[in-house]
């Protein structure tokens, strides 16, 4: 036994010899300053990638090419990626490290429907004609992230920081149809503090009720098809889908002004001489609280059984997602804040605010050029508009940062004119400071572990005065990931030949043959070209 303990004992000590010494890490402040760094050196690298998200023009559940780029680019940097999480084949998550704090990332990354643009074009001037594109700038969202993230694995790397850092990325946003069905699969189980990232026109956080909670359902009606000369021999779905509508549109008179319905008939029939054996009505309901948004939704549900009772049609109906309201957390909102302030607003340049003054004379918007100054911290105005992101700040302590990529004065969201922007110098700038404010705000909870218990009780608290989360999203249900492939496929052809590849030697503005910026027009003429 002897032998086996000498050479045991003389293995440990080589390897302590041999072993790198362990750098001390310094004090939050100057950790805070080499993050800085690394961010700024990766900038142009980060801006690269967020120009060749929009080149994509990928919408909900459609977006492959985006999610190869971004796995390319955390694996790259030592990153654990999985794709597929929770039945969603563009959904994902990325480790790094172990043990605590466990602190997430988050955005999403999905196009709008017919919002192709060229960027920095005045008026409205279609990449492909009639093709999806970034009309929201959830381009610039995962660039963001991964500028924190790999900035923060280099420092864990050279100082031992304490922790485990995790991206996710959740697909079709816009459709509010994979963060539920990533709450329920248990991937936020054990994360002690959440940041995420949207794109606006200034920096800021919030912290409380921000936005309506919301409910997407399908409601299909199975008739008889017949021949339209002879319609009594049929049973029409699409006469059900109309009924319920119009049921729909009598009720809005009788709810509180909070409460939203849309629509669209998805599925219609086929030619008018064919009555209609099946038929989709797709609607969102959206109200302040999930328990509002329930009611209201059974009100709707009557209407539809209702329609098929009127139509002897049968009903089925399928919740697509549903989220609870956004609920920001005040006390990481102002630790946030403190690094907002530190960091600032993006340094503009003359072409950035000549840009911005440009947009917004076209657009017949107040030319007020592009924010300096970061917005104070705020309890948050309950907006009318979702995000299916609201289920996860019901687990743990969450905060939306909200990060200036886009010039003020687009005519709308969702919309062409919001698609002039996310690709730009200008969205370059905002995707470094929002990578700052994260990685800062990161180094803070990993270096002060006080703060995160502050923050941790504080979210007990905040769970303690609302009724109990429990998911509105059936548990049969499964992710929506039919949406887009039909309008995707349409358009995937015709948008490879603007692929923007970002190891290539020109800047995305080279590729296109866009100038910047802008001159300042004479009139409104891309609020005219709206018009046309």
């Amino acid at each position: 036994m002897k032998p086996i303990i000498f050479t045991t004992a003389l293995a440990l000590i080589t390897a302590c010899t041999l072993a790198p010494p362990a750098i001390a890490a310094p004090n939050a402040a100057k950790l805070k300053s080499e993050a800085f760094t690394l961010i700024d050196a990766n900038a142009d690298r980060m801006g690269r990638l967020s120009d060749a998200i929009f080149s994509y023009s990928e919408i909900g559940f459609q977006e492959v090419k985006t999610i190869a780029l971004v796995k390319k680019t955390l694996e790259s940097a030592g990153y654990s990626v999985q794709t597929g999480v929770a039945g969603m084949p563009t959904a994902y998550m990325a480790k790094y490290g172990s043990g605590s704090p466990v602190l997430g990332l988050m955005s999403d990354f999905d196009g709008v429907p017919t919002a192709s643009q060229k960027p920095t074009s005045l008026v409205h001037d279609e990449i492909v004609p009639g093709a999806p594109g970034h009309g929201e700038g959830h381009n610039t969202h995962q660039p963001a992230l991964m500028g924190a993230a790999i900035a923060l694995k280099q420092l864990k790397d050279k100082y031992n920081l304490p922790g485990t850092i995790i991206v996710y990325g959740g697909p079709a946003e816009e459709q509010i149809a994979s963060r539920g069905y990533m709450v329920n699969a248990g991937l936020f189980k054990g994360v002690d503090a959440m940041i995420d990232v949207h794109i606006g026109t200034t920096l800021g956080t919030s912290y409380g009720y921000s936005n309506n909670a919301i409910i997407s359902v399908e409601w299909s009606f199975k008739g008889k098809q017949a021949h339209g000369a002879t319609a009594w021999q049929g049973r029409s779905a699409l006469d059900a889908v109309e009924l319920t509508d119009i049921a729909l549109n009598y009720m809005r008179e009788h709810i509180d002004p909070p409460a939203r319905i849309h629509n669209v008939i998805a599925v219609g029939g086929k030619q008018p001489n064919v009555v209609p054996a099946e038929a989709t009505g797709w609607y969102y309901f959206r109200h302040t609280t999930a328990q509002n948004v329930w009611q209201l939704f059974e009100r709707g549900r009557k209407a539809a059984r209702g329609a098929a009772l009127q139509t002897e049609t049968e009903l089925s109906e399928r919740i697509l997602a549903a989220s609870w309201t956004f609920n920001g957390n005040q006390q990481l909102a102002e630790l946030v804040q403190k690094n907002i302030e530190l960091i600032g607003m993006p340094q503009w340049t003359p072409d950035d605010q000549q840009f911005a003054r440009a947009l917004q004379t076209s657009m017949d918007e107040p030319v007020v050029g592009l924010p300096t100054k970061v917005e104070p911290l705020k309890k948050a105005a309950q907006a009318t508009g979702s995000s299916d992101a609201g289920d996860v700040t019901w687990q743990a302590p969450y905060v939306r940062l909200a990060f200036p990529a886009k010039p003020p004065g687009a005519l709308a969201g969702h919309h062409w004119s919001s698609a002039i922007g996310p690709a730009t110098p200008v969205a370059h700038k905002g995707i470094a400071v929002a990578s700052k404010v994260l990685a800062a705000s990161f180094i803070d909870l990993m270096t002060n572990p006080a703060a995160l218990t502050t923050i941790k009780n504080g979210f007990q608290k905040q769970l303690a005065e609302y009724p109990k989360w429990k998911s509105m999203i059936p548990p049969n249900a499964t992710p929506a990931t039919h949406l887009n492939v039909r309008e995707m496929a349409k358009y995937r052809a015709a948008l490879e030949k603007y692929e923007y590849d970002p190891d290539s030697g020109k800047t995305y503005f080279e590729f296109l043959g866009v100038s910047y910026p802008p001159a300042i027009p004479g009139s409104a003429i891309g609020k005219a070209s709206n018009e046309k």
